[in-house]
């Protein structure tokens, strides 16, 4: 790859200055720069840019006079996207900043930086990977154009810590590039090693229509919230706007910043929401707008206040407009400082843990989902509960990774061929659908397949295209069977199963193989999730190629999520709206964004099935490299 003058120059400078890492990630594709967990090549985020962008792209040291790590304040340190579709990671960023310990796990204490004589040009960070944490070691050079940050920044700009935490996730991921779209939910649990909850406003709205309760549930949930907000990161997405709130882009993530319960002039009781947009400006043109009609309900001391600490992006908006406009909340579980999560539901500190990893083996273990015959075969694992618990229970995939090829384009076996695919699918496309359920055992000498027959005490609610799926549950003293399954048989795919518990428990390896015996409860499959910043693209239904699963026999409702990372409206709105294009095979013209469906000719669709968890927020467009831009963005 051909490097800008300016660029070479400064490559030169810093090798001299720094002998010990100054080139130890600055070369070029085609050689052996590899990502620490995932095996993929480090690229250059050129490839993230349109071409006039790249040209005058460099990495920069000297960017401001007084670099600091750190703000003193987390106003200074708030988090602004750049021109790369990655708000679901940025969005898990602010979690850091709510409680010290978590950002100094992230960042060792005690590290030279600039001001200091021993300081070497470089910063070393902790992400967590499968089970560990991964330190990772980067220079100092961030990507710039026209000598400003050209991917994310803090509100003060001589503050450093969140452009050099998304070179380190980027330099995890294999490139800037394969942080285009993703879960707010895997990056809050590789920043913090914990767990993070989605819930589906949508559905829950669902659910209360079916039992007459309108906005029963939802309602419950935004007090939930109230609760949780001092505690940990709650972040909302939209997948799909709404008419006349399309200010809020598509498949963009926000950060639910603050929650406040007034007192109406009528004596009503008025719930507001703080909602921080990562692109840095106000959009939202509501109610509770400056100047708004809404603030005419509440006292003039209440809306000077509120007002008042509105930081840039930031805007309020009330209970109703919140469920109205937006699809999904992803909430964050709680840290204690000893490094113990604490429950969602009741508080309850989450003491003891235990984790086993375990693989479902092609013939071997890869029984499939409890439809299969097969079913008792899969990886089983005893859990003793020595007290009553709350209990829960995650299982977590390992991302499959094939050959990597040149240009950043994973090449990955589908069928009996090999197919070239977008970066962007680099991470998600090989998510199996997993459940995980969990039966109460006499002892540990059982019959297993007059067991598995039994209904379980707990189990996920579908298997879910998802990185990891864990249930909650309430046990007793006494032995448990758990098994985790993929929905498909004989998809190989390794995993890890992790318990947290307030009372103590140990895990162990159950019994390799059972005989196998008809099942007798069905499973439904599930839909691949969307990643948030990437085109919503329904997973080919495993019985029925051609359009997006939601098959699946009574019992299990089917479900798809999104990947969220949407761009701040700065380019022009492309010609033809992105919801309109269908799936295609990937190729080199495709945007590095799109989540492709493995079907061609499955329809690009908000809502492709009965329970679908969001899309991706950030809709890719306009140009060779997808550059997202919502419907309706300005130039």
């Amino acid at each position: 790859m051909l490097v800008s003058l300016e660029m070479a120059s400064l490559l030169s400078k810093t090798s001299q200055e720094r002998p010990s890492l100054a080139c130890k990630y600055t070369v070029s594709m085609e050689t052996s720069a590899w990502s620490p967990v995932l095996g993929a090549p480090w690229l250059w985020p050129q490839r993230c840019l349109g071409s006039t962008e790249s040209a005058s792209l460099a990495w920069k040291e000297e960017i401001c006079a007084t670099p600091r790590l750190f703000a003193d304040n987390p106003q200074e340190g708030q988090v602004k996207q750049g021109l790369l579709g990655d708000c679901w990671f940025l969005c898990a960023c602010a979690a850091l900043q709510k409680s010290r310990h978590l950002l100094d796990q992230v960042f060792p204490p005690g590290q030279p930086s600039w001001h200091d004589h021993t300081y070497r040009g470089s910063f070393t960070c902790r992400v967590w990977q499968f089970g560990r944490w991964v330190e990772v070691t980067i220079d100092d050079r961030l990507p710039c154009l026209a000598g400003r940050l050209c991917f994310s920044r803090c509100q003060r700009e001589d503050v450093f810590w969140l452009p050099l935490l998304e070179k380190v996730y980027a330099k995890v991921y294999g490139s800037y590039e394969h942080l285009w779209a993703g879960q707010v939910a895997d990056a809050l649990v590789d920043l913090t090693g914990g767990l993070a909850e989605r819930w589906s406003l949508r559905d829950l709205a669902r659910a209360s229509s079916q039992q007459d309760r309108p906005g029963g549930s939802e309602h419950r949930t935004c007090r939930r919230l109230l609760s949780l907000k001092d505690r940990c990161l709650i972040s909302c997405s939209v997948l799909s706007p709404r008419a006349g709130a399309r200010e809020l882009g598509e498949f963009h993530a926000f950060i639910v910043s603050d929650l406040r319960e007034l007192q109406g002039r009528a004596g009503q009781s008025i719930l507001l929401l703080c909602i921080q947009n990562p692109w840095g400006r106000r959009c939202w043109q509501g109610p509770w707008r400056e100047g708004g009609e809404g603030w005419s309900r509440v006292d003039p001391a209440d809306e000077s206040e509120l007002l008042s600490q509105l930081q840039e992006g930031e805007f309020w908006v009330e209970e109703e407009e919140f469920l109205q406009e937006f699809d999904e909340v992803t909430v964050g579980f709680p840290i204690t400082e000893a490094g113990h999560l604490q429950s969602l539901y009741s508080g309850k500190a989450l003491c003891h843990t235990q984790e086993l990893p375990g693989a479902w083996v092609k013939g071997q273990s890869a029984g499939g989902c409890r439809n299969n015959s097969g079913f008792p075969s899969n990886p089983k694992f005893w859990l003793r509960v020595s007290e009553p618990s709350e209990v829960f229970a995650a299982v977590l995939q390992r991302p499959r990774v094939c050959a990597a090829g040149q240009a950043g384009r994973a090449r990955a076996p589908v069928g009996d061929r090999l197919a070239s695919r977008s970066p962007a699918s680099f991470l998600g496309e090989d998510y199996q659908a997993v459940g995980l359920h969990i039966w109460k055992v006499e002892k540990r000498r059982v019959s297993l397949p007059r067991v598995l027959s039994t209904p379980p005490v707990a189990g996920t609610v579908c298997h879910a295209y998802d990185r990891e799926v864990h249930l909650r549950c309430e046990l007793t003293p006494g032995y448990y069977l758990a098994v985790p399954s993929t929905f498909l048989k004989d998809v190989p795919a390794q995993f890890l199963l992790r318990v947290f518990s307030s009372g103590r428990v140990s895990l162990s390896a159950g019994p390799e193989r059972a005989t196998s015996r008809p099942p007798v409860c069905l499973s439904r499959a599930v839909p691949s999730s969307r990643r948030l910043g990437a085109l919503p693209l329904g997973r080919p239904c495993p019985r029925a190629s051609g359009r997006p699963c939601s098959c699946g026999a009574p019992g299990e409702p089917a479900r798809q999520q999104g990947a969220v990372g949407t761009l701040p409206p700065t380019r022009a709105t492309p010609a033809s709206p992105c919801r309109s294009l269908r799936a295609q095979a990937p190729a080199a013209s495709v945007s590095p964004c799109v989540n492709t469906a493995r079907t061609p000719s499955a329809t690009l669709s908000a809502s492709t099935s009965s329970r679908q968890a969001p899309p991706a927020l950030g809709v890719p467009g306009g140009g060779p490299q997808g550059l997202c831009v919502p419907t309706g963005g300005r130039a």
